[in-house]
């Protein structure tokens, strides 16, 4: 019996599928809400996403990020233990009032999700998405000698409760900070990057992190959820006259390509004879058993599909002052790692090629929808060659960018052609016609040239990222 009371587990699963690349790749729905909208209750527009993209560039965008990510609270004397036994990153300088980003691997350094942890003090740490890395601690929670407890508030459409226990908004762009003044009661402390603090907005106590996700002084605020619509309406009313926009879920997601952040990696769980007590407690229709593999690049091997924090430039949180999962792999890794991440910016005439035969007869190329172009769930990898044809490396997140004008996306490049300006040619589309996958049409493949960039790529979040908010008195 799993954890969860299921009867079926993943190792069933994995036991009874033939060739587990091909289920999901082909057969699997896909976990996250990103497309699919019947999973989340929040609109995909509130206007366009044209303009709500050009909103966190130009004036300020709310997000709302109550419905799409878990949470997990650990709380306990050994609660601090067994998160660094876990995390690939130092948690000695944790103290509360702060945040770090949270990666989790197995034994073979490869990763199995990345999440933010907070400290919020009396030894109790929330961790916030990342379906598969909160199943990875509340395991090793469960199953381990840990003096702690656990629990779970899962995403609205795994949550079987019918609500959350808190609301959470992101609020980000350039007049972002000013918004925030505004709608503080009373003093706004200053608040460093990935720091918190807590304050009052209409009442309402909230938690506040220093966090952008489009390279401004961005904040996440956070509270009971019973008080959402309160802080909400303060937010909107103060952000009027600073041309503050709600953003959807297609403008949402489309900031990873921006801030050249690989969400949810496939989980590497299914594979290691260590590994088979993990997935005899993970059930077969969990998150581990739904993701859904799609692009041009289709190997047997599952591991394949695997990354390391290396791959996905992680290398700097990586910190071997502590005994974690994997640090032995990790270390060989460090040594000399293989990938590198970068963006692919396509060329303009290749893209318009893609979109032009959707106007001639016969079996188009395959369709880049806007703005975000993936047609799995988050597990996109398309191959990524030299202009002589050799392989070196995938490529993952692709979209539109409306404040870049040019279509993006996230390549995990052998680092010796990694070089910054060098034109390499995708292969955009799956093969024999693309897959079983309802979101996939009937199409052709296409190499698509595409130019080495820095990652991220938007100028705004290599310049922002690290600055603070806040630090108006009352009297001002």
């Amino acid at each position: 019996m799993t954890a969860a009371g299921h009867t079926r587990s993943l190792q069933d699963l994995v036991d009874a599928t033939p060739d587990l690349v091909a289920h999901l790749y082909n057969d699997t729905p896909g976990p996250h809400s990103r497309v699919r909208s019947d999973l989340s209750p929040v609109p995909a527009e509130f206007t366009n996403w044209r303009d709500e993209q050009r909103a966190w560039r130009e004036t300020a965008i709310l997000f709302d990020q109550s419905h799409h990510m878990p949470e997990l609270y650990v709380k306990g004397p050994d609660a601090l233990a067994l998160l660094s036994r876990i995390g690939v990153n130092s948690l000695a300088n944790l103290t509360p009032g702060m945040a770090k980003q949270f990666i989790g691997c197995n034994s073979r350094g490869q990763m199995i999700g990345d999440c933010v942890l907070y400290d919020l003090g009396d030894q109790t740490y929330e961790l916030v998405s990342s379906m598969p890395l909160l199943n990875w601690v509340e395991y090793h929670a469960q199953t381990g000698d840990w003096d702690v407890t656990t629990e779970r508030d899962n995403n609205t459409s795994d949550n079987p409760t019918g609500r959350r226990l808190k609301f959470r908004f992101q609020l980000d762009g350039p007049t972002a900070s000013e918004i925030f003044d505004e709608v503080v009661d009373g003093e706004t402390p200053e608040i460093r990057f990935f720091r918190t603090a807590r304050v009052t907005i209409a009442g309402v106590e909230v938690l506040v992190l220093r966090h952008g996700m489009a390279g401004h002084k961005g904040v996440e605020i956070s509270g009971p959820y019973e008080h959402s619509e309160t802080v909400r309406a303060a937010i909107l009313a103060a952000g009027a006259a600073h041309g503050l926009r709600q953003g959807g879920t297609k403008a949402y997601f489309s900031t990873l390509y921006e801030q050249a952040w690989v969400a949810y990696p496939l989980p590497a769980v299914y594979t290691g004879d260590d590994l088979r007590g993990y997935r005899e407690w993970l059930p077969a229709d969990g998150w581990e058993g739904k993701f859904s593999i799609a692009g041009s690049f289709v190997s047997s091997n599952v591991e394949d599909y695997y990354v390391t924090p290396y791959d996905l430039g992680y290398g700097h949180i990586v910190k071997f002052d502590h005994d974690f999962i994997g640090r032995e792999a990790l270390e060989r890794v460090a040594e000399n790692p293989p990938r590198r991440k970068v963006t692919l910016v396509w060329e303009k005439e290749d893209v318009l090629r893609v979109f032009g035969s959707l106007l001639d007869p016969g079996v188009p190329y395959k369709y880049i929808e806007l703005p975000v172009a993936d047609y799995g769930n988050m597990v996109q990898r398309d191959e990524v060659r030299t202009l002589d044809g050799r392989l070196v490396g995938l490529s993952t997140y692709t979209g539109y960018s409306s404040n870049e004008r040019k279509i993006l996306s996230l390549g995990l490049l052998d680092t010796e052609h990694a070089t910054i300006g060098d034109q390499v040619t995708l292969l955009w589309g799956e093969p024999d016609g693309g897959s079983r996958k309802p979101r996939v049409e009937r199409h052709q493949q296409i190499l698509v040239r595409a130019t080495v960039a820095p990652a991220p790529y938007a100028s705004t979040v290599q310049q922002m990222m690290r600055s603070s908010v806040g630090g108006r008195s009352a009297a001002q």
